[in-house]
């Protein structure tokens, strides 16, 4: 066996693959819905890209432990807003199990009633389209049904920290 071949046979530890991944950097987003019984839910994203033009299609991964998990796994609608480095704090917020996502005022709701980052770069309403599941997440595609863009550059996130692009 050849040193590649070495290498490849060898398993990749979640910590290898973390660290691996660490280095690409990715938009930052946060993504809400409402429960059934209209309470807002909420998570960070950096999983998140297009996929289609026809018809206009997003995915983002969400954890399968998220707190918002079951929600987002029934909800029909989403809203996806692309945060700018001002918006870190919501972030982190967004990131962080039992938080209290919604007590902050730059959180208005959008057209469709969905909280939103009031003046991101890009605000996203979105239909539920198709889920799948991937390992210890699942994977939602939402079909475009709005889009209001913003002001300034999006924050990246590379290297477990969050950067911006000016």
């Amino acid at each position: 066996m050849t040193d590649s071949q070495d290498v490849m046979a060898a398993e990749v530890t979640p910590e290898d693959f973390r660290d691996a991944m660490a280095r690409f950097p990715s938009g930052v987003v946060v993504v809400t819905a409402h429960c059934e019984d209209g309470t807002p839910r909420g998570f960070t994203a950096s999983s998140f890209c297009s996929v289609s033009l026809e018809p206009p299609l997003v995915l983002v991964c969400l954890s399968d432990t998220a707190d918002s998990a079951l929600v987002f796994a029934r909800c029909e609608h989403f809203a996806v807003s692309v945060l700018a480095p001002e918006h870190q704090h919501l972030a982190l917020r967004f990131a962080t199990k039992g938080a209290d996502k919604f007590a902050d005022p730059v959180l208005k709701p959008s057209p469709t009633g969905l909280p939103t980052v009031y003046q991101a770069p890009v605000q996203l309403d979105c239909a539920a389209y198709a889920r799948y599941p991937a390992g210890d997440h699942t994977i939602l595609i939402g079909r475009v049904t709005g889009v209001r863009l913003g002001e300034g550059s999006p924050m990246v996130y590379c290297e477990r920290e969050f950067r911006s692009l000016n």
